[in-house]
């Protein structure tokens, strides 16, 4: 049975200049009806971790979230997957200062860009704000990286920044970090406090 994993692979060497049937083949066996776009995996983590609080399952939806390693791959990943591709709805993230090449590259494509919700700087620092910082810091506690934490915080070129910068560069210091806080720091809002790009990404599929 086919899964999305191996869609999401399918559609990553197709990007790299792969051949495109087999990405084919596999979303016509999983009656795939939206891709949803994201910068990285952290951000796949995050949008998961969403989705099974909330008690769906994406995959039997038809969904498939996928990460483009990297904003500036829109182009290539809108192209593929949207109306001149494999003519599936596009939806997604993306960041306040890469909105316009968005909007460029999904125009280009001939795909909406409506459904693509956009966030400050980053879906980490929209989380960061809605948990707030002391949340943040019990949540590394908790999570076994206090000791990374306080070695951090002790460079002097980290001294100045506010702490919610200091957060949000701290999850990006070491390679899988911001993707297990992806998930984290979802699993621990109150309902109330879901960002509102990923809340109103969630409800959109």
């Amino acid at each position: 049975m086919a899964n999305m994993r191996a869609f999401r692979d399918a559609v990553s060497r197709w990007a790299a200049g792969g051949p495109g049937e087999p990405a084919r083949a596999l979303a016509v066996q999983l009656g795939l009806r939206t891709a949803v776009l994201l910068e990285g995996p952290s951000d796949l983590a995050a949008v998961e971790a969403l989705a099974a609080r909330r008690g769906r399952d994406l995959a039997a939806e038809a969904v498939c979230v996928v990460p483009m390693g990297g904003a500036m791959s829109v182009g290539r990943y809108s192209g593929l997957l949207g109306p001149a591709g494999l003519g599936l709805r596009l939806t997604g993230l993306c960041d306040e200062r890469e909105q316009r090449f968005y909007d460029r590259s999904l125009k280009r494509a001939r795909a909406p860009h409506s459904g693509f919700f956009v966030c400050v700087a980053d879906l980490e620092d929209e989380l960061i704000r809605a948990l707030g910082t002391d949340r943040v810091e019990e949540i590394i506690r908790t999570g076994g990286d206090l000791r990374a934490w306080q070695t951090f915080l002790r460079q002097p070129a980290h001294h100045d920044r506010p702490r919610q910068q200091q957060l949000r560069r701290f999850l990006g210091t070491k390679k899988g970090r911001k993707i297990r806080y992806g998930r984290l720091l979802v699993e621990a809002l109150d309902p109330g406090q879901v960002p509102a790009p990923l809340d109103d990404l969630l409800a959109s599929l």
